[in-house]
């Protein structure tokens, strides 16, 4: 091969590997650029839902920094913590029932029996 041809493939190569990502980043448009092209409608909506998007995504960091704390790895231990937070959900569940459940008998007695 020529000196001349790996020139060519030299140079296509480093026009490919810097001219693509430079055009890339040349095109995409910031995030405030999206945003002004959105309809006042959806501004106002994003507006509004930025902050809790913000929270969400901050507990969800919360825990993934909690998770990787684990020796296991944090799908695991995310699988775990969900178990244990799905536990306590029909733990608290059942427990209203119950309550609700004292509470008509309750009113069932006092009805049946004004005394």
């Amino acid at each position: 091969m020529s000196v001349r041809l790996w020139l060519k493939m030299g140079a296509a190569g480093g026009i490919m590997c810097i001219g693509g990502p430079a055009l890339i980043y040349y095109v995409t448009p910031t995030e405030e650029e999206l945003f002004k092209r959105y309809n006042p409608e959806l501004q106002k909506r994003s507006l509004e839902n930025r902050q809790k998007k913000q929270e969400d995504f901050d507990n969800f960091v919360g825990k993934l920094k909690e998770y990787s704390k684990s020796n296991k790895p944090i799908w695991e231990a995310a699988a775990e913590d969900e178990a244990r937070t799905r536990a306590t959900g029909i733990e608290d569940q059942r427990r209203i029932a119950d309550e609700i459940q004292k509470r008509r008998d309750e009113i069932k007695r006092h009805s049946l029996n004004p005394n």
